[in-house]
């Protein structure tokens, strides 16, 4: 009895978080500006006209630009904080690094209200550069945890028989340890990705005259009209979201598999 009532539970949970992201294709491609049943009909009209619209277009490049940008700092910073977390002993360790993965708990509107206030006290202007300082931030504790545990699962005897060999501490980094922590890499890459592509509190804070994608969208739902359009561009989202998951997924997997390790549960 008790399974059934748990398996009732996650059935209903299951389906009202995944409800909403079902309906987005069904209004996307529906023919009509009120988003209510029943629909009226089929069209792709909503999709062509997002190739028509310029402030679209430029939320979009200043969406990737900064998630790029992003993904490339935090997983930078995570490759050297992981590296130091699994392979060095120092004073304070747990705590420096229980401080470093902080903002994984602490409310985004803390933290994008504490950036803010940062920037007016300093006298500088918030736009694209202070987007990707926060989502830097926040992203970098997840980059940390993906790239500790590729570091963990390497055999470390390998670094030790290429410094016998004669590598400098430097070559053997290059050649030995970060092919293979490639696959956390680029699973860090791409899942830094997807936070800061999809992130609204931070960038609704710190834009300034630049918005991203989230935050043109969010001014968006104002226009009723408008509506359709979002919802396509919400429906094109989600499936470049789950495609990115699902290759960060697949290298995540490959780096187990090459390390001889079983799995034990990833993003998927």
């Amino acid at each position: 009895m008790r399974l059934n009532l748990l398996a009732i539970f996650a059935a209903v949970y299951l389906l009202v978080l995944y409800a909403p992201i079902v309906l987005l294709p069904l209004f996307a491609f529906n023919d009509g500006t009120v988003i209510a049943f029943p629909l009226r009909g089929f069209t792709t009209q909503w999709f062509a006209a997002l190739l028509d619209t310029p402030a679209l277009h430029q939320a979009t490049f200043n969406s990737l630009v900064i998630a790029v940008s992003t993904a490339i700092f935090a997983t930078i910073l995570g490759l050297f904080a992981a590296r130091a977390a699994t392979r060095y002993g120092f004073p304070a360790k747990a705590g420096i690094i229980g401080f470093i993965m902080l903002p994984l708990v602490l409310p985004e509107v803390i933290v994008a209200i504490s950036l803010l206030i940062v920037l007016m006290q300093l006298g500088l202007n918030s736009g694209t550069w202070s987007i990707i300082a926060g989502h830097t931030l926040i992203c970098t504790p997840f980059a940390i945890a993906i790239l500790q545990g590729s570091f963990a699962n390497m055999d470390r005897s390998l670094e030790e028989a290429a410094v016998d060999l004669g590598e400098t501490a430097w070559s053997t980094f290059r050649l030995i340890t970060l092919p293979l922590v490639s696959p956390g890499i680029i699973a860090s890459l791409l899942i830094c990705f997807t936070i800061s592509l999809d992130e609204f509190i931070i960038a609704f804070f710190l834009s300034g005259n630049e918005p991203t994608l989230p935050v043109y969208l969010w001014g968006q739902l104002r226009f009723p009209a408008r509506l359709p359009v979002v919802m396509a561009l919400g429906t094109i989202l989600v499936i470049l979201s789950v495609l990115l998951l699902v290759v960060a997924e697949t290298f995540r997997r490959r780096g187990l598999k090459r390390a001889g390790l079983k799995d034990t549960g990833g993003f998927l």
